[in-house]
């Protein structure tokens, strides 16, 4: 009886040891993930909190400040012009209730003159620029940056209109897939199989069970970004209504999850990009790299790219051993 006991105790303690070293020592087991790119500084939709979000003066104003990345999110309209909005409807963005696909790009209706911050409640951005612009403008006018391109819809031909302008501009390599859905990823990846993808919000949690279990050191991952919220700003900037984070408790669990360094370090030391949205206050980003993520999204990019000019040490620059 003793000994079958003595030897699940010891089998055990092996596990424990073997994870908690691979967990420290991940290239012995791993390649090393090679992106072409480093982004400290993601402008998210643009910049939302300094112009009206994913308009073209967002794209430039955020682009001056020195982003390494813009973050926009990608529609289809009625003609099959793929534009860049966040929502699918236009009714937050432009007061009418229409989907964007049931509408021709020309007959697109302007932003409204003012737009309220998602992940800054009652902070309200405006500009000159309320024009709903194509991702090929985009493209044209920044060849070179690294964009962040997610998926609302489980649209194949949304796919491919992407996927096709990527391949046209020669961006494969800086043109990162985003979605929050397994299946619209799946697409995606099969799609275009040379951009890289970022987690989905159910990765992210098998992420996080792996890790918890130990296993995570031993498993594979494909993905090159883990975009994390940081669910510590749940209820001092962002109010959710409904989804996960809407419950009680669970975003102070997550937060617990996510912010763990070994966690986090062990993706950076695979050559995995960690980023932690939508941050806009100076706390939060030294939080974020302070515990070792590679990169900010924030809806703020001229206070992010000063706090980052008055903060150059912050943050994992030097590459792991091995």
């Amino acid at each position: 009886m003793m000994f079958p006991l003595l030897m699940a105790l010891t089998t055990l303690a092996g596990y424990i040891l073997a994870s908690a070293w691979f967990l420290r020592h991940p290239w012995v087991l791993h390649r090393r993930k090679k992106l072409v790119f480093q982004a400290r500084h993601i402008s998210h939709r643009g910049g939302a909190g300094e112009r009206i979000e994913n308009t073209m003066e967002a794209f430039q104003h955020a682009a001056e400040c020195g982003t390494d990345m813009l973050e926009l999110d990608c529609c289809l309209t009625r003609d099959g012009e793929v534009v860049v909005s966040h929502d699918t409807t236009l009714e937050r963005q432009a007061g009418l209730e229409v989907r964007i696909r049931d509408v021709d790009y020309k007959d697109l209706p302007p932003y409204k003159e003012q737009l309220e911050v998602t992940f800054y409640s009652g902070c309200f951005s405006t500009g000159t620029d309320r024009r709903i612009p194509r991702l090929e403008e985009v493209f044209q006018n920044f060849p070179t940056l690294p964009i962040n391109v997610e998926i609302k819809e489980n649209d194949l031909m949304l796919i491919r209109k992407v996927s096709d302008l990527v391949k046209r501009y020669k961006r494969e390599q800086i043109t990162v897939w985003a979605t929050e859905k397994d299946e619209i990823m799946r697409q995606c990846h099969r799609e275009n199989r040379s951009m890289p993808r970022a987690f989905t919000m159910h990765r992210m949690i098998y992420l996080l069970l792996a890790y918890c279990s130990g296993i995570l050191p031993f498993l594979p991952l494909g993905e090159a970004c883990l975009e994390c919220p940081m669910p510590s700003i749940v209820g001092r900037y962002y109010i959710p209504r409904t989804g996960p984070l809407s419950f009680p408790l669970l975003p102070q669990i997550l937060d617990w999850l996510l912010t763990r360094r070994t966690f986090i370090k062990h993706l950076v030391d695979r050559g995995i990009q960690v980023y932690f949205w939508t941050l806009n206050e100076e706390a939060d980003y030294r939080r974020a790299f302070l515990i070792g993520a590679t990169g900010v999204m924030t809806d703020f990019p001229s206070k992010l790219r000063r706090f980052l000019d008055q903060n150059p040490d912050l943050g994992p620059h030097q590459e792991s051993s091995g």
